[in-house]
Order: C-alpha cells, then sequence, then structure tokens
C-alpha cells in the first residue's frame, strides 16, 4: 500500500553539521553584478552561503553534512514583494469564491459554508466581470440563502464588499446613509442600498466585524507562512499591518518562530499609526523581520471602477474613479514617515492616482527630502506615459504584479481606451530606463504561486496560451528578468540586497528545488513548475510531498 507525505519543517530545525554541502544540483543565481550564475555545488555555513562551485568544490568539504540534489534545478529562494499574509491566512479558512463565475455559483458555496454557523460569514473572491451580466450582485441575492446572520463577502481585489441585509441592518445603516470621502455605495435604480459598498464606505460595514483574537492573528500567520514556503518563497513583504499584527510579528520574531522571512509595512489607516512610527524600525537578528515603512492608500482598484483615471472610464461616463486621499494628505503622510526614517511605499493603480503620488513625492522631497528611502509605488498598473520617467528621476521603486495583467487584460480594455492603456503594465519599459521592478502577487487577492507571475510576466497570456502573441506583448519580460525581479529587485525594494535575493557569498542561503528546470521548460509549462524543497538559512522548511510504501 502506498500513501503520500507533505510536510512543513519545524521552525527550528537544528543543524545537524555547521557546513552544508548541496551537490549534484542544477544551480542558477542572478548576481549583484547582473550576471546569471550557473553552479552545481552550493557550500553553507551557519546559514549563509560560503561559496558556489562544480563538482569539486564538493569534495573540499569533507566533514560537511553533504545532500545530494539528484540533478533538481535550484534556484534562489523567491521573494515575493507584496502579499497579505493575515489576509492569506484568514482565507484559507474562510469562504474562498475565487473563480465563481455566477451568483448562482456563489449562492450554491454559501448554502453549503453557512451550514452550522452561528457568527458573521466573511468571504472572499468574487469577480462580476467572469458572470454573464459582468453587473454587481445585490443584497437580495445572498438574503435567500442567508438572512439570519450578517455576510460580508469581499470582492477579489478587495475595494468592494457585497452583504447581505442583516449585515447592513446591524451596521444601522438606511436609504439616507451617506458614504465617506474615497467611497462609494452602490444604490438600486429606486435609491435603496444595493449591498455594495466600494473602497472607504466598506468601514461602514467592516466596523462593526468582531475583531480577531490575538490567537486568531498568530494561526493565520502560521497557516499563510506554511502555504507560502510550500510554494518557493522564503520571504514577502506585507503590504500593511495594523498595530496588532505588529504587536504579534515582533513577539513571533523575537521568539524564532516565524515561518518566512517578513518584511512588513504599517498601514497608514492604522489609528496608532504615530506611536508605531515612534517606535522605531525593527530588525531582528536573523533578518526574518524587517520594519521601515508605511503603506498608503491612494485610490481604489480598477475592477470596481474605484481606480482614479485622468478620463473618464470607457465603460462608465462621468465617472473617473476615486481618490482616497487628496494630495494633501499624502504629502502629510509621506512628512510623517520620512520624519521616522520610514519609506513611503504607496497604492496607485490609475494614471490620475500615480500622477498625484508622484507629484506629492516631488513636492515633499523638495521640502524634507526622503528621496533616499526607496519609496515605492505598490501597483503602477496604468501610469501615463509622460510619468514612467518620474518613477527614475524621482527613484520610486515601481512594485508591480504580473498576474494582475493576464487577469485584468480583458477587463482592463473594457475599462479603458487604448490611449489610457499606453502606459498600462509596462513592465519592460521601466525596466529599459534603470528602474528596479520588484515584483510579487498581491495574494491573496491574486494566487500566491510565484510561478504564476513568472509566466505572466514572461509570456502575457493566461494559461490557455491566449493571447497567441501576448497581451501587449511589448512588455514581457525575459525569464532572467522576471526571475531577478522576484529575487534581487524584491530584496533591494527592502533594503535586503545584500542579504538576500541571490546565492553569493555571505548571503543567507535561501534557496529552492524545483521538479522542472526554469530556464529550459516550455514557456507554457513555468506556471505548472512544483516545489520539492524549500530552505531559509540553510535550513530545510518544507519537503513536498513524497510516495512512501506501507506493508
Amino acid at each position: 500500500m502506498k500513501c503520500f507525505l507533505a510536510f512543513i519543517i519545524a521552525f527550528s530545525l537544528p543543524a545537524i553539521a555547521n557546513t552544508t554541502v548541496i551537490y549534484n544540483a542544477n544551480g542558477y543565481t542572478p548576481t549583484y553584478s547582473g550576471q546569471l550564475q550557473r553552479f552545481s555545488t552550493l557550500v553553507i555555513k551557519d546559514g549563509k552561503v560560503v561559496k558556489l562551485g562544480d563538482e569539486k568544490l564538493a569534495a573540499s568539504f569533507p566533514d560537511a553534512q553533504a545532500f545530494d540534489a539528484e540533478q533538481q534545478t535550484l534556484l534562489p529562494g523567491l521573494i515575493d514583494a507584496h502579499g497579505h499574509v493575515i489576509g492569506l491566512g484568514n482565507n484559507l479558512t474562510q469562504l474562498d469564491l475565487r473563480g465563481s463565475t455566477s451568483i448562482a455559483q456563489i449562492q450554491q458555496q454559501l448554502e453549503v459554508f453557512a451550514k452550522d454557523k452561528d457568527g458573521w460569514i466573511i468571504g472572499r473572491g468574487w469577480n462580476q466581470e467572469l458572470w454573464p451580466d459582468k453587473q454587481f450582485p445585490t443584497a437580495t441575492d445572498l438574503d435567500k440563502i442567508v438572512k439570519d446572520i450578517p455576510v460580508v463577502l469581499s470582492r477579489v481585489d478587495s475595494h468592494a464588499i457585497w452583504v447581505n441585509s442583516k449585515a447592513m441592518e446591524l451596521a444601522n445603516l438606511t436609504a439616507a446613509t451617506q458614504a465617506p470621502e474615497g467611497g462609494e455605495i452602490i444604490r438600486t435604480p429606486a435609491g435603496k442600498l444595493s449591498g455594495i459598498f466600494i473602497d472607504k464606505a466598506e468601514s461602514l460595514i467592516t466596523a462593526h466585524i468582531p475583531a480577531p483574537s490575538d490567537q486568531d492573528v498568530s494561526n493565520a500567520l502560521t497557516q499563510a507562512g506554511q502555504h507560502l514556503v510550500s510554494l518557493g518563497i522564503t520571504s514577502t513583504h506585507d503590504a500593511g499591518i495594523d498595530k496588532q499584527t505588529w504587536q504579534i510579528y515582533k513577539q513571533r520574531a523575537e521568539q524564532g518562530t516565524l515561518p518566512l522571512r517578513i518584511v512588513a509595512m504599517l498601514s497608514a489607516t492604522d489609528p496608532a499609526l504615530e506611536s508605531m512610527l515612534r517606535a522605531g524600525r525593527y530588525k531582528d537578528l536573523n533578518d526574518f523581520m524587517s520594519i521601515r515603512s508605511v503603506k498608503i492608500y491612494a485610490d481604489g482598484a480598477l475592477g470596481s471602477r474605484g481606480a482614479a483615471l485622468l478620463d473618464d472610464y470607457a465603460d462608465r461616463k462621468n465617472h473617473q474613479g476615486l481618490m482616497l486621499e487628496t494630495q494633501q494628505k499624502l504629502e502629510q503622510l509621506f512628512t510623517l514617515s520620512f520624519s521616522h526614517g520610514f519609506s513611503a511605499n504607496t497604492h496607485a493603480i490609475g494614471d490620475k492616482a500615480n500622477h498625484i503620488v508622484l507629484d506629492a513625492y516631488q513636492n515633499v522631497f523638495k521640502k524634507t527630502g526622503g528621496i533616499l528611502l526607496r519609496n515605492r509605488i505598490e501597483h503602477a498598473q496604468i501610469v501615463a506615459p509622460a510619468d514612467i520617467p518620474r518613477f527614475k528621476t524621482l527613484k520610486i521603486i515601481p512594485s508591480m504584479q504580473p498576474v494582475h495583467a493576464t487577469s485584468d487584460m480583458h477587463m482592463a480594455e473594457q475599462r479603458l481606451a487604448d490611449t489610457q492603456l499606453q502606459g498600462a503594465y509596462a513592465w519592460q519599459t521601466f525596466l529599459n530606463q534603470g528602474s528596479v521592478v520588484a515584483a510579487g502577487s498581491d495574494y491573496p487577492v491574486e494566487l500566491a504561486n510565484p510561478f504564476d507571475g513568472l509566466y505572466s510576466a514572461i509570456t502575457r497570456q493566461d494559461h490557455n496560451q491566449l493571447p497567441a502573441d501576448g497581451w501587449r506583448v511589448s512588455e514581457a519580460l525575459s525569464r532572467e528578468d522576471a526571475l531577478r525581479a522576484f529575487t534581487l529587485g524584491a530584496a533591494y525594494a527592502a533594503h535586503q540586497e545584500f542579504k538576500l535575493g541571490s546565492l553569493e557569498q555571505g548571503k543567507w542561503a535561501d534557496f529552492i528545488l524545483i521538479d522542472k528546470d526554469y530556464f529550459k521548460v516550455p514557456v507554457q509549462e513555468i506556471f505548472t513548475i512544483k516545489v520539492n524543497q524549500t530552505w531559509i538559512g540553510g535550513e530545510l522548511r518544507y519537503q513536498k510531498e513524497q510516495e512512501v510504501s506501507q506493508e
């Protein structure tokens, strides 16, 4: 009889020997100098890279703990430069609606999930663009399934929620309720609340959801971390944490129980932002936790028509999206961040938002400095071509998610005119001008699998190899540049390029063994690559399921 075993290695697996040699590998690593280095042997001491070389190198360390890589491809550990760790952990236990193709399908999923539930039902992942009529749903659609307990379902991009009538009742909302600045309430033709709340209007509902306990947050961290490590992600940037998460992250770092490396950004919307800034930047001794930036929101998302545009949406006249903060408020937040030595990483999707954010950075740099803090624009999805060179001039890092292009391409063609798409998802243009692109996924908005992102970056196609020639394929990346964006580019964006992102002497030995050669496999197979092992700091943290015989 045979069974399969998969396991995550314990957090503090002790090294059997001070020196470890990985040999017989098909190894690749980008280098700080811009090359791609091949190797078959990797020597590790005290968790860091000592040397790379050929098979002769292994013989120089006869007393080392030796591991035969069996000709598996070895790459540096992948770094996701933009995700939401606790959101991912929560999503793994909540109602997952990703990929649902109709309201009826969601109703069926909700009916099953709601059995024996007596508290708030939370879910995520719906996307009306996948439905036949592409229209926003209503509370009535949910009331048909669940009417006695509140239901709150986040859109796939988290920039809109869909709730039932019970949730609105508990939040004391009526037809007279107005949306806060930076938010929108979608109403029925009769003027009633439809059950859709966009961007800052979400808080009218979410403020009433019971807060998670510290143990809930810690459990979500563990679950998310195990999932990410199994995908070959050894470090992730967490795009916006509240004070509770900030405290738990530091506790787990001090205990040495973090499941992977995390670069956390303080959420600018947290009421305790200033007290967290006053506590100063944080880093543990082994580079598992770094906190030195602030996450700021400038606009909404394209899918909910909340991304702020310079011109009207092509499919909604007289509507240009939502700015969540004024330029004056952005400048205040930048100044506050810089005064404490923190970088400012600003969410901007639409071309208007990107333009205003760049103006705000420019003004603050002139007045107070901060240009050398490696500030970032998160997403930088739709940028006016004239604004792209300003990223380089202002030393702003475009932190971009390749999967967004292939997820959004059909919807973007409907939302935007061709002139608005000229600077859309422009990874190659940014690289060509000398900008460092930091790549990520924006999980759980998208799936966290970095090989999906690498595939999207290289092909600009969906998993069915469509469009045949790729969508706006002039912006596609080479395999080497895509890997660099998910390794050294992301490390640079976190001020960690001399510690992480490549397997070079003195850096942490974070690496993965995968089941196909990333550089030689047919391009259409890149997203199918699986991770066999994940090592962090020279320690095995994840082992893919193995076939085990049982008598």
